[in-house]
């Protein structure tokens, strides 16, 4: 931050890497947030020099770059930074030196691909759903896959009270597909599929946009110089999140 520059305060903590600005906004909402020992409202703006406390934490802005990181998340692991209240967190399982938090969610369930940055602005800018960002899966259900199953997917599905965008759905097995969603609603391909009376028995993410799966599972590596620089082309015209 620039000496005469003013920045909101939801902005500020995902910029240094605390979290992202939804996180940050319900730390400001839960009062959780000071700033000069004062808790601030939804909105204000601080300066270079102003204190700002989460927790009664001083946060300060990274002396490094920025973290990304690809990470294939074995079935148990929780996405989640809360390592208090849950023990089988991404966060203790690859325990980085640095902090980090997880871009969007996989469920406990699920396994594959899923990024981790210390970048809060790539975060709002990929989790942007109208971004119609790619991500991809293989998936198994429990029963026989027919030709209606794929073309119902395909079409869009009822669940929570909105009907799912058009997607890519292409059968790999007799109890197995392929699904590319522009999506990321709750536990999305699951509902999808238990409205359509199947039940999921794996699923696993294998790309995120240019990211690829290529890791042993429980095992992680840096993004390459290539993959940050094309992903930051994919994302450079996303609608971030409302700088409230």
């Amino acid at each position: 931050m620039s000496d005469e520059s003013t920045v909101r305060i939801n902005k500020y903590l995902s910029e240094v890497g605390y979290c992202s600005r939804r996180a940050a906004d319900q730390l400001i909402e839960e009062g959780r947030v000071t700033i000069n020992g004062k808790v601030p409202e939804m909105g204000t703006k601080i300066k270079k020099g102003d204190e700002v406390r989460v927790d009664g934490k001083l946060i300060t802005e990274p002396k490094h770059d920025h973290v990304y990181i690809a990470f294939n998340k074995p079935v148990g692991i929780v996405c989640t930074t809360d390592t208090s209240k849950e023990k089988n967190n991404i966060i203790d399982y690859i325990g980085y030196p640095t902090r980090i938090f997880p871009i969007g969610r996989l469920d406990k369930a699920s396994e594959g691909l899923i990024m981790l940055t210390s970048d809060g602005d790539i975060v709002n800018k990929i989790l942007r759903a109208r971004n119609n960002h790619e991500k991809e899966y293989l998936v198994s259900v429990d029963k026989p896959i027919n030709a209606d199953f794929v073309k119902k997917m395909s079409a869009g599905v009822p669940i929570l009270d909105t009907i799912t965008r058009k997607c890519f759905v292409e059968q790999t097995g007799k109890y197995s597909f392929r699904i590319i969603l522009t999506q990321g609603l709750n536990r999305q391909i699951r509902r999808m599929c238990e409205y359509l009376g199947y039940e999921v028995t794996k699923l696993k993410r294998i790309r995120i946009m240019n990211i690829h799966l290529d890791l042993q599972i429980g095992k992680w590596r840096h993004l390459t110089e290539r993959e940050l620089a094309v992903l930051n082309e994919l994302s450079k015209d996303s609608a971030k999140t409302v700088d409230l």
